[in-house]
């Protein structure tokens, strides 16, 4: 079973932190009604969804996967770059500890999970204002047993690595190379996000579909082109808080 791990919206969720994109008025409720249909999205495609309670005090709460990143063996507990947003881990520890494992980031570190992108035993670890160096040290040292390596990889001009670059399959990256060196990436198929669409490099591999924002669609029709199964959603309000696909969820399977 696939598990999906969501948190509701938090009723402050126009306070979000905002890092490169200019502020702009959200409309709560419809950012509610674009998550749900996310979430219903999920469970559609075959995933079970665990979804959390709203953290009335916690604006950007919605986006767990800052929180935390999940491997086959264990699950790593960020401590988010941005301070206001590092209370968000002290719920997302009793909801993993059942699956996995637990292991700390801890400081001087900090670690957003949307800067982390695994692929295969290798993890790399976009160096954006809110992941610090140190943070590649201690999962070199913590996951070492496990056989997995970090790395750090320098981006430009987008809150997070995954805002640049994710997973579509085993093989499959889709890319902004404006804003991450495809460089960093050798062996793998790279699908460029149409150029009129800079934030289209987001989706969300998920039990042979991909979930994909319904407001990119000439790079939609690029991966259909290629063969994958999209399964489009409107999260345009949550975009409006540099969210996007991949951060509305933790995976566990």
């Amino acid at each position: 079973m696939t598990i999906a791990i969501t948190r509701k919206i938090s009723p402050r969720f126009n306070e979000c932190e905002i890092t490169h994109i200019d502020r702009a008025p959200i409309d709560v409720n419809l950012a509610r009604q674009q998550h749900d249909a996310y979430v219903h999205l999920l469970a559609e495609l075959g995933c079970q969804v665990i979804e959390l309670d709203a953290e009335s005090n916690l604006p950007d709460s919605v986006f767990v996967e800052d929180t935390a990143f999940i491997l086959p063996e264990v699950a790593v507990i960020t401590l988010p770059g941005a301070n206001s947003r590092k209370p968000e881990i002290e719920t997302i520890i009793p909801a993993l500890a059942p699956y996995r494992p637990l292991i700390h980031i801890t400081q001087p570190a900090t670690l957003d999970g949307g800067d982390v992108l695994v692929l295969g035993k290798q993890i790399f670890i976009g160096m954006s204002t809110r992941s610090a160096p140190q943070a590649v040290s201690q999962l070199n040292e913590t996951l070492a047993p496990y056989g997995y390596t970090a790395r750090s990889v320098e981006m430009t001009d987008c809150l997070h690595l995954k805002t640049a670059v994710t997973r579509v399959d085993d093989t499959t990256l889709l890319i902004n190379r404006n804003w991450v060196d495809a460089s960093n990436f050798p062996g793998f198929d790279l699908i460029d996000i149409d150029a009129s669409e800079p934030f289209a490099a987001n989706c969300l591999p998920i039990l042979g579909n991909v979930i994909y924002p319904a407001t990119f669609p000439k790079t939609r029709a690029r991966l259909e082109q290629r063969g994958f199964s999209v399964a489009p959603v409107d999260l345009s309000e949550l975009a409006k808080a540099e969210g996007a696909v991949t951060c509305c969820s933790l995976i566990i399977e």
